[in-house]
């Protein structure tokens, strides 16, 4: 059996997850890796027979994504080639984690691709969303990367086919503790803005994790560093708390190591904001904005206690057999 597994590189989510489920694909066919989009940071230790530039959102500074810089990199002509290029015919089964140059190649093939991605379980009509619906944000999420079929991981399981988050072998192996320091992860917000708000509590140690610096530098009680995977895992394992944004993988590992947890959803973006509103149902404390006028809630966060249990199995590998038995028959 021939697979396509095609991932977004847009944010670090998505490759974090890939880098578990690629081995078991690897078990049940002849697996061949597409990855598009020029944002994430974390590096994928697998050969990649497709390396396309698809169509990336780039992060700004002020809390959501750089519009400006997400137009002048988008190239739709490229873009169509890609779609063009790819030739789905040559595989049996195709999944696709939010990634739009396979899904878009087989809907203009009328050939079956299959969604496993976090997104895909976010239109859930089940999932929770938040009280302000987003109609171009639904639409986005819906037309991105269309998909024949759903399979989906969100915090908890809302209907029949979303499953409890991929949490990487490197945390489920990791021996947790609580050094008396806070992770932060906002890659929107630039570090000035970040350092301006942190240092407001300075009896806190924060290490943050930036996505506009390449070099690692102190400030008051704030430290900035480079993301790169194996700093990031001990700073999370080792950490108090984590502050990042609502997106998917960085709050379910935070849950999983039973971390306290705050998230600031980017704006404009709607996956964040039913990110959010799915974490509050849980307990978790989320923030409008990342602004001075939210420090005393920060503060509130930092010298409470917070506890919030979860059961995330290690079931991925179920998942792709029930996947596979689904749609290869």
């Amino acid at each position: 059996m021939k697979i396509l597994y095609a991932i977004q590189g847009t944010g670090n989510g998505h490759v974090s997850r890939a880098r578990d489920i690629i081995p078991i694909l690897q078990k049940k066919g002849d697996l061949d890796i597409l990855v598009s989009g020029i944002q994430a940071d974390v590096d994928l230790p697998y050969s990649i027979r497709y390396k396309f530039k698809g169509l990336s959102f780039i992060f700004g500074k002020k809390g959501g994504i750089d519009l400006f810089e997400t137009y002048k990199k988008c190239n739709l002509r490229n873009l169509i080639r890609e779609i063009k290029s790819l030739p789905v015919d040559d595989y049996d089964l195709i999944i696709s984690d939010f990634e739009p140059v396979s899904t878009w190649a087989c809907k203009i093939k009328k050939k079956p691709c299959i969604g496993l991605s976090h997104q895909s379980a976010v239109i859930n009509k089940n999932a929770p969303k938040p009280k302000t619906f987003d109609i171009i944000g639904n639409l986005v999420l819906r037309f991105y990367a269309p998909f024949t079929k759903a399979y989906g991981f969100h915090f908890e399981n809302y209907d029949e086919n979303i499953f409890s988050p991929v949490i990487r072998s490197q945390i489920r192996t990791a021996n947790p503790v609580k050094h008396p320091h806070y992770t932060v992860y906002l890659p929107a917000y630039g570090d000035d803005i970040i350092i301006r708000i942190l240092s407001e509590i300075p009896q806190v140690n924060w290490e943050v994790f930036s996505k506009h610096s390449k070099v690692m530098y102190t400030e008051k009680n704030v430290q900035i560093r480079p993301i790169q995977n194996e700093a990031f895992i001990t700073s999370i394992v080792n950490c108090t708390g984590i502050l990042c944004g609502a997106g998917f993988e960085s709050p379910a590992e935070a849950l999983y190591l039973q971390k306290k947890l705050m998230v600031i959803p980017m704006k404009g973006q709607y996956e964040q904001q039913c990110n959010a509103a799915a974490l509050n149902k849980l307990g978790v404390p989320v923030l409008k904005s990342f602004k001075i006028e939210y420090i005393n809630q920060i503060k509130n966060w930092v010298d409470l206690p917070q506890n919030i249990n979860v059961n995330y199995p290690d079931i991925t590998e179920q998942i792709i057999d029930k996947l596979i038995a689904d749609n290869i028959k």
